[in-house]
């Protein structure tokens, strides 16, 4: 992976990238999708938010890819969108298209099925808008890529993780804030997520370990059957295997 941990980071991701690039067309997607939902709120606009409960009970099953793109406010659209094309392109430039779309889209998906997923057991909040979801994702991935190495905010050198760890604690700020965490759910589970991510972890080795794991188990499970045969133990009876 293709990093500055080693060297000084560029600036705040390194500058807008092209047009074609799948950070740019992230970018115009979530600006695409909240002027869309700005348009519309007042009658279908809400079909494009989460509703763990209208997941469940109606089979909202789009609305976890939905809300991705969604920023309610101008300011959240327009600092979303310059985020997303500025630090996208950065990793874009790092882990290559595939890799980005996984930690942008994939990651805050993930995040909101995981908050369904809570709601079966535990009341949850409605009307969740992901495009700071996934900001904040890519906001602490730029800053842990990044390790030790320098970048700055707004002219304020720092090391990357500084950098991620202002991500983050715009995220604890709100949550002093809240009502209840409920209403952070998908961005807390997504800082977990991401973390993971740049970490190493993904499903293909997650399935690995569980492979490994269950083959751990089986081989004890057999090695209770069987005995260690002492040295003073009388020969068997060959007569009993003549037959």
């Amino acid at each position: 992976m293709r990093g500055f941990n080693r060297g000084g980071g560029g600036g705040f991701g390194g500058g807008l990238v092209g047009l074609e690039s799948m950070a740019a067309k992230l970018a115009v997607g979530l600006v695409a999708f909240s002027v869309l939902y700005l348009a519309t709120r007042a009658s279908q606009g809400a079909l494009l938010l989460l509703n763990p409960g209208e997941v469940l009970g109606r089979l909202r099953v789009w609305e976890p890819f939905t809300y991705a793109f969604i920023a309610t406010d101008p300011l959240g659209i327009i600092f979303g969108g310059i985020i997303i094309w500025s630090i996208g392109g950065f990793l874009e430039s790092t882990w290559g298209s595939r890799r980005l779309l996984m930690a942008s889209v994939g990651i805050t998906v993930l995040a909101g099925f995981i908050t369904v997923a809570l709601a079966l057991v535990i009341p949850m909040a409605s009307g969740y808008a992901g495009g700071t979801v996934m900001t904040t994702v890519l906001w602490v991935a730029y800053g842990l890529v990044i390790g030790r190495g320098q970048t700055n905010f707004w002219g304020i050198p720092l090391t990357g993780y500084w950098f991620a760890g202002i991500g983050a604690g715009f995220t604890l700020l709100r949550l002093l804030t809240a009502p209840a965490w409920q209403f952070l759910a998908p961005e807390l589970i997504s800082l977990v997520l991401v973390f993971a991510y740049v970490r190493g972890a993904s499903p293909k080795r997650l399935l690995l370990h569980l492979q490994h794991w269950r083959l751990q188990r089986q081989l004890r499970d057999r090695s209770k059957h069987l005995r260690v045969v002492g040295k003073n133990r009388p020969p068997p009876d060959r007569d009993q295997f003549l037959n």
